[in-house]
């Protein structure tokens, strides 16, 4: 997981006594580069992992982060140990009256820089255990803290704020998106890979035993070869944050798949495959009484119109018609 190596370099920092600290972006509005929930770190041996939106904005806080671990190292060997948490407002906009980013994009950005103190390090230990088991629990930070709860919240992101002492940002930890992929061949291999880099939990089903394809699928989290695609409607699970991608080897285990799968609700449900064969599918369920709203949430044929012809185009075309689909209301 991509957030992984962030929390790994704080945790490391403890370990070595190196002063570290941790940026986040709390909030984002309009065109702003860094969205909600990125973050990263900066330690003072000049390391760092993640990102809050690159660019000269992000240059201007890795060096603000740097120049106060100084201070509160200088302050720190004086005997002082007094941290105050800092949140800064900034504007993409060169006509701002004050806290210009430097860029012109538009939009805003609240980032937070929080020096992680060496009590906070089983929180740290507890955040890379949770994504390491794939785990969905939470991160919660307020002025001065950073926090850790063994839940799974309903909502991805919560902030409220009233003012600089008085604000509370919670986000739910680990894969926030799962990916389902029915049928395990080239097209799945090369959509696995792909989605993988782009932070979603992947499941791959196959009713195919040692597909060879299927055993050189190296980025799925988790691999299934079933007896049948009747069993879909019992493993998957609906939901907003579920994504599924029917692909299998032939026109039959496509219908049987979607028949698993139709009266169940996802965020995005796409079939690969010729307009005709989808045209073919759709005619035989509207005879059989499936209500037209199941078949009009079907993306079919599954991707955007690229004229995608190699597997990894296809998977780029899919990939992208889902992440479409995701940030249609952000």
């Amino acid at each position: 997981m991509k957030h992984l190596k962030t929390w790994k370099l704080i945790h490391q920092s403890l370990i070595q006594k190196i002063p570290v600290m941790l940026l986040y972006v709390l909030e984002s509005k309009g065109s702003s580069p860094g969205r909600q929930g990125f973050f990263m770190a900066v330690n003072l041996a000049g390391e760092m992992e993640g990102s809050i939106g690159g660019g000269i904005m992000e240059h201007k806080f890795v060096e603000m982060a740097r120049e106060t671990l100084r201070h509160f190292d200088r302050l720190s060997a004086q005997g002082d140990k007094t941290q105050k948490t800092d949140i800064r407002k900034q504007y993409h906009d060169k006509l701002a009256a004050k806290d210009q980013s430097g860029m012109i994009c538009s939009g805003e950005q609240t980032i937070l820089l929080h020096k992680v103190k060496e009590a906070e390090e089983e929180n740290i230990q507890q955040i890379i255990a949770s994504l390491e088991a794939n785990k969905n629990e939470t991160l919660v930070l307020s002025p001065g803290k950073l926090n850790f709860e063994h839940i799974s919240p309903g909502k991805h992101i919560e902030f409220t704020f009233l003012s600089e002492d008085d604000w509370l940002y919670k986000e739910k930890t680990g894969y926030k998106y799962r990916l389902s992929i029915i049928g395990g061949g080239h097209c799945s291999l090369a959509l696995s890979r792909l989605m993988r880099s782009l932070d979603f939990y992947i499941c791959v089903y196959d009713d195919r035993k040692e597909l060879n394809t299927m055993m050189e699928n190296d980025t799925a989290h988790e691999k299934h070869f079933i007896p049948d695609y009747t069993v879909l409607k019992d493993l998957i699970k609906e939901g907003d944050e579920h994504y599924v991608v029917v692909m299998t080897f032939g026109y039959r285990t496509d219908d049987t798949a979607l028949r698993s799968l139709l009266f169940k609700d996802f965020k995005y449900m796409g079939l690969l495959g010729s307009q005709h064969k989808s045209d073919k599918l759709f005619e035989d369920y509207r005879a059989q009484g499936v209500p037209e709203e199941r078949l009009q949430r079907i993306q079919t044929p599954a991707g955007l119109a690229i004229k995608s012809q190699s597997p990894e185009e296809i998977a780029v075309s899919i990939a992208a018609q889902i992440i479409q689909v995701k940030n249609q209301d952000t």
